[in-house]
């Protein structure tokens, strides 16, 4: 896998536009990680597959194992596994690592699939000699590829979890049985980054045990996902950039990652972190999408980020998102932003020469205060829901096609 230096790298991808059912453009992940020296005794996965980036031909398989494994996955339709990948960089098969994340390509659109995941156990891994152990592998899972051609998308989004992780399956289920294409996670589903079990305890497992194994789910980091030891880990468990845009039926969206809420001064932070230079590079590469052809002609033009600009407060954070990002969408003329962080749900309508368009706001975390926000987009309109955690409709907004 090519490297290059953070600004080279960003200066790159400012200049991608890649366009489909959900095409990503924008900073992309760092390579996976590999195992710790000590070991796990057992070879067994910590969590149920998880699917993430979903691209007109392609989708991303993820999991972890306890030991370093050779991993792979089979896959196939009308129930015929008669198909295998796996992950290769520069010529080398991916191998003796935990986490894994193998992409299946060459998917026929719409179609449904089904896959199952496989790690083998690396006893030994020697120059010219290497031992294999036991083979473990998971049940049958079912996904329906991507379709770029969709005239239609919904989505569910979370906000601001906050190191719950019962909330997850509650906020999903308030969704029924109502169809959607995957899942937005818009920031603070962490108080702050501890470790690795915690990815797995509070999110990989209850998004497993609830939709992940056949739905995918994109992610943007809120302030709280950038406190703590691990916190420069964090985006190795997940497959979209820090900040991206994609294509969705008639939805075109631009997905920003506003940093931390506080002064990159601040004491806490001991010196150790540049969120204002991190937003200007941002705002360069904002306004190349907002000028993209892709996002000039969608029906909806739709932005998601953590930190609302208005109605959450002066601090520097907000403040800060309000000069570099406000005067380019009302001069874009976005159609709706859609944010968390203030923990008070909220629908706020256009306010001309602030915001040019509605602010909606998530709730969260605590009962009472958790929001489930649902989204359906048509050719003829757009249709936004948000429900309270006990079911009860508590906001909504429709665009017009």
């Amino acid at each position: 896998m090519k490297t290059t230096s953070e600004h080279s790298r960003r200066k790159f991808l400012g200049n991608l536009s890649k366009a489909g059912i959900i095409g990503l453009t924008g900073l992309k992940a760092a390579p996976v990680i590999t195992a710790d020296k000590k070991e796990a005794a057992t070879h067994a996965f910590l969590c149920k597959p998880y699917l993430q980036q979903p691209a007109p031909h392609s989708i991303s398989v993820n999991w972890l194992t306890a030991k370093p494994c050779y991993s792979w996955v089979s896959y196939g339709t009308n129930g015929q596994l008669d198909k295998k990948a796996h992950h290769v960089t520069n010529g080398l098969v991916d191998a003796h690592n935990r986490l894994h994340r193998i992409t299946l390509e060459d998917l026929e659109p719409g179609k449904q699939y089904q896959y199952k995941i496989f790690s083998k156990d690396i006893l030994s891994f020697e120059p010219y000699k290497l031992t294999y152990g036991e083979t473990i592998e998971s049940p049958v899972y079912t996904f329906t590829a991507p379709n770029p051609e969709a005239k239609e998308v919904s989505w569910l989004i979370l906000n601001d979890i906050h190191d719950r992780p019962a909330s997850i399956p509650h906020l999903i289920n308030l969704n029924g049985k109502d169809p959607y294409n995957f899942v937005f996670l818009n920031g603070d589903m962490f108080d702050y980054q501890a470790d690795e079990q915690q990815i797995i305890d509070h999110l990989l497992t209850p998004t497993g045990e609830t939709f992940s194994t056949q739905i995918p789910f994109m992610y943007v980091r809120g302030n709280h996902e950038t406190r703590g030891k691990y916190a420069r880990e964090w985006h190795q468990y997940f497959d979209n950039p820090y900040y991206f845009s994609f294509q969705a039926g008639p939805v075109s969206a631009i997905v920003l990652d506003t940093g931390e809420d506080k002064t990159d001064d601040t004491p806490v932070y001991a010196g150790i972190v540049d969120f204002d230079n991190y937003r200007k590079q941002q705002a360069i590469w904002l306004e190349q999408q907002l000028q993209s052809k892709a996002f000039r002609k969608a029906k909806y033009k739709i932005v998601m980020m953590h930190i609302p600009h208005y109605h959450s407060g002066d601090w520097h954070g907000v403040m800060h998102c309000r000069e570099l990002f406000g005067p380019l969408f009302n001069k874009y003329k976005i159609d709706m932003l859609i944010c968390g962080h203030t923990h008070t749900y909220g629908v706020h309508q256009p306010e001309k020469g602030q915001h040019d368009y509605p602010i909606i706001i998530g709730g969260g975390p605590k009962e009472g205060k958790r929001t489930l926000i649902k989204i359906n987009a048509t050719q003829s309109q757009l249709e936004l829901t948000m429900l309270k955690d006990d079911g009860t409709k508590v906001g909504g907004y429709t665009l017009k096609g």
